[in-house]
């Protein structure tokens, strides 16, 4: 459910002018989502939310660009618990993942600086990743087959 409703805040800041956690939290109730304030907050940490000026000039909720941060454990979790198989084609991965949680994974590889990864396109439950060579697919599997069969201390 935590992943389902990280996807929707995604995709609702990334289509509308979000300026507040207030505002947030109605828009997510309109989309089926029962939320606390105290929910809102730490789904804006975990997604590492910022605020950007908008074109209207006022302060809106984005999806930080940072390409310069590791493959955090927030990745991992994310992958481990949405992930359901993944496979490749040259120098393309097919990852499946959970219903409604492609683009919560896609954008967690996109900010990670993930090595080798050009870029990714998500739909519902499906992640395709663009690889720099075929030559290095392999090592990206590896990788995340140690993250999807890996424990994590906290899961």
């Amino acid at each position: 459910m935590r992943y389902s409703r990280q996807n929707k805040i995604i995709e609702i800041i990334t289509n509308n002018e979000v300026d507040t956690q207030e505002k947030l939290a109605s828009m997510l109730k309109e989309s089926g989502f029962e939320v606390t304030q105290a929910t809102i907050s730490r789904d804006i940490k975990d997604l590492q939310l910022i605020k950007t000026l908008s074109p209207s000039g006022k302060y809106k909720y984005s999806v930080s660009n940072s390409k310069d941060l590791p493959v955090t454990d927030r990745f991992v979790k994310i992958f481990r618990q949405t992930v359901t198989s993944v496979d490749s084609s040259g120098n393309l991965i097919i990852v499946k993942t959970l219903s409604g949680c492609a683009a919560a994974a896609g954008e967690a590889v996109d900010t990670s600086n993930f090595e080798h990864i050009k870029g990714s396109i998500a739909g519902d439950n499906t992640l395709l990743l663009v690889a720099d060579d075929p030559e290095n697919v392999p090592f990206i599997l590896d990788e995340f087959k140690k993250m999807l069969y890996t424990r994590a201390k906290n899961d």
